[in-house]
């Protein structure tokens, strides 16, 4: 067979990892420099490595989350309410292995959804199953599957899997069956899977979210009782990044530049610490500064 077609028969056993390296072995001429059982070894490898990147992907794709958050890029500040010894524990996943529940509170543009999403991302590189909504996604996804009578198989859904996230808890007060539908989410997990809860109210005003107050209970009761409890203080990345674009419109950067950043700023909460001084980047029309991130 020729290198062409070994590479096709590879690809038609689906195997595109072996057939990946084999392309790469060929281009670099190590075919010959190798024995059966070093270019064994190495194909296998390769394979082995792409089927689990592949895996991470979909299982991140599948999860749906809101940003793109890693723990890598998470600042932690223990005036900020998140400590690198806590984060640690978080990666450990025995919080997912236990069944626990995290709440993470705190004010607008202070990190909530960020965190939360990176220890989403976290668990789907480990290979758990996990499943992000905000509270108005999972409400209205409620809605649609009682419409369309597949509220079991949705229910069935999120039980299965290890993680799921709610961003934006207690925006929308539950009512009727809504609240009746969460609190057999929370009781479907308790105890058994894990669930985290990005909020901007503290903890002590949930009670209000619901109804029915014996439904409150009941929720709460199982959700705040063993929780992993994180509030977020500090000023607001959002605001943050407001006065970040006025400054550096100040300092007559280009507006392209400007502008590029926005999104960013907005939609992932993502804040952009510039450092430098007027002798090191004197003003002008255009100019580029370093940055790095923070949550």
């Amino acid at each position: 067979m020729t290198i062409n077609e070994i590479t096709r028969a590879l690809h038609e056993l689906k195997l595109p990892g072996m057939a990946g390296c084999w392309d790469s072995l060929e281009e670099t001429h190590q075919l010959d420099k190798l024995t059966l059982r070093e270019g064994m070894q190495m194909m296998m490898q390769y394979e082995r490595d792409t089927r689990q990147n592949n895996r991470v992907q979909r299982l991140i794709k599948n999860a749906n989350f809101r940003i793109k958050a890693s723990i890598e890029e998470l600042e932690t500040d223990t005036t900020r309410g998140i400590t690198t010894s806590s984060v640690s524990d978080l990666c450990t996943g025995n919080y997912i292995t236990n069944g626990m529940t995290i709440t993470i509170t705190g004010p607008a543009g202070t990190g909530k959804s960020y965190f939360a999403c990176a220890l989403g991302d976290r668990a789907c590189r480990e290979g758990i199953k996990v499943l992000y909504f905000t509270m108005n996604m999972l409400i209205e996804n409620l809605k649609l599957v009682h419409l369309e009578g597949r509220e079991t198989n949705f229910f069935r859904k999120i039980s299965s899997h290890d993680l799921l996230i709610i961003d934006d808890w207690g925006m929308v007060k539950l009512e009727g069956q809504i609240q009746h539908d969460f609190e057999q989410i929370i009781d479907d997990r308790y105890n058994r899977k894990a669930t985290i809860l990005a909020s901007q109210l503290p903890i002590s005003d949930w009670y209000n979210v619901f109804q029915s107050e014996l439904i409150a209970e009941a929720c709460l009761d199982r959700i705040v009782h063993k929780a992993l409890k994180y509030q977020l203080t500090g000023e607001s990345y959002t605001n943050f990044a407001t006065y970040t674009e006025d400054y550096l419109r100040s300092e007559r950067v280009s507006p392209e530049l400007v502008n590029g950043y926005r999104p960013e700023y907005t939609l992932q909460y993502t804040a952009r610490l510039f450092s430098f001084s007027e002798k090191e980047y004197p003003k002008s029309d255009n100019i580029v500064i370093p940055f790095t991130h923070s949550f």
